[in-house]
């Protein structure tokens, strides 16, 4: 069972589906696909603001909150179980290197993912949701 607050998960769910609803690389204007050259290719450097509010925080995080993160995106991508926790976190400790932030923001999905894994543990992030609006 994760120890990891749920409002901690959820700021990072409610700021990963506001990167990936961006439509990132591209300035508001009257152009389209035919005559931009293709500018609104998603990029990796468009957005840094949200990005970088939700990459500090994980990184904020002390190192068991960011294992269980990454153990809790697995759940819920369906890597593991919730019955296998033990072992998700275990593989998530050992696996860790680098910045935890780099590649949990490199998964697509992940804000599904994270939402997955909290509702295999009887937890949700409608409450949340609720007390932001």
């Amino acid at each position: 069972m994760p120890t990891i607050n749920t409002d901690k998960v959820c700021f990072v769910v409610v700021k990963a589906r506001e990167l990936e609803s961006e439509d990132e690389g591209v300035e508001a204007d009257a152009s389209n696909a035919t005559d931009d050259g293709f500018v609104s290719v998603l990029t990796e450097d468009a957005f840094p603001t949200i990005r970088d509010e939700v990459s500090s925080f994980i990184e904020a995080m002390d190192i068991d909150e960011q294992v269980e993160l990454v153990a809790l995106m697995w759940v819920g991508r369906g890597d593991f179980a919730a019955s296998e926790w033990g072992e998700a976190l275990a593989q998530a400790r050992a696996r860790h290197e680098g910045a935890t932030s780099t590649y949990l923001l490199g998964v697509p999905l992940l804000a599904s993912f994270l939402e997955g894994g909290l509702a295999e543990f009887g937890e949700s992030c409608e409450l949340y949701a609720a007390d932001r609006q």
